[in-house]
């Protein structure tokens, strides 16, 4: 179990990749990892499309890029610090999304599950596919942006009425290393018993 936490210690947001190909079993295994996750009713409303094609992993880039600059950038510059806008900045503008190999776009079949737990469906594969990248060695990160041109990405996949692309996973080896994440200790967020009774 061990290995577990340390995988869980080191998964990142990476948003620039090198150009070394990832196989298709890799990726096999990725999607088998993310297949084993939990979701309502056990109804596993997953749908996973891998993209390679060089057009249209261009294509979603470019959306990322259209919808940072209609609006998330000038959104997420007052609520990011300047190290994390500007990897993020670079990331949709600078090109760093367009560099992954492969994109993992994850759907949810509406129709398999009730409209209140198609989030709790799918998030769970999602995480479960980014842990997976990290133990694997790989980079890849959950991005929502570009899927906000839902015509778009629908055309772009052929996605079906029924079948909502939830989340875009770019995935290709880092081209660069990154620390651990920064986050909270868990004794402020976490409550014993009742909020506000601070945990252990």
């Amino acid at each position: 179990m061990s290995d577990f936490f340390e995988v869980v210690g080191r998964q990142r947001a990476h948003r620039r990749f090198t150009d070394d190909p990832v196989d298709d079993g890799t990726v096999e295994r990725l999607l088998w990892a993310a297949t084993q996750a939990p979701s309502a009713e056990n109804t596993q409303p997953w749908e996973f499309i891998v993209v390679r094609d060089a057009a249209a992993r261009a294509q979603l880039a470019d959306l990322a890029r259209r919808a940072w600059e209609g609006g998330g950038r000038d959104y997420s510059r007052p609520r990011l610090d300047a190290a994390v806008f500007e990897d993020v900045e670079q990331a949709n503008v600078g090109g760093g999304l367009a560099t992954a190999p492969v994109w993992i776009v994850v759907a949810a079949d509406t129709g398999a599950v009730h409209e209140s737990t198609v989030g709790s469906s799918i998030f769970p594969a999602v995480q479960n596919l980014l842990l997976a990248a990290t133990a694997e060695g790989l980079g890849s990160a959950l991005t929502t942006i570009s899927l906000t041109f839902v015509d778009e990405v629908r055309e772009l996949l052929g996605l079906p009425g029924h079948v909502r692309a939830m989340a875009a996973v770019p995935i290709g080896h880092p081209a660069r290393r990154l620390g651990p994440p920064r986050r909270e200790p868990v004794s402020t967020r976490a409550h014993s018993e009742r909020h506000g009774q601070r945990w252990p």
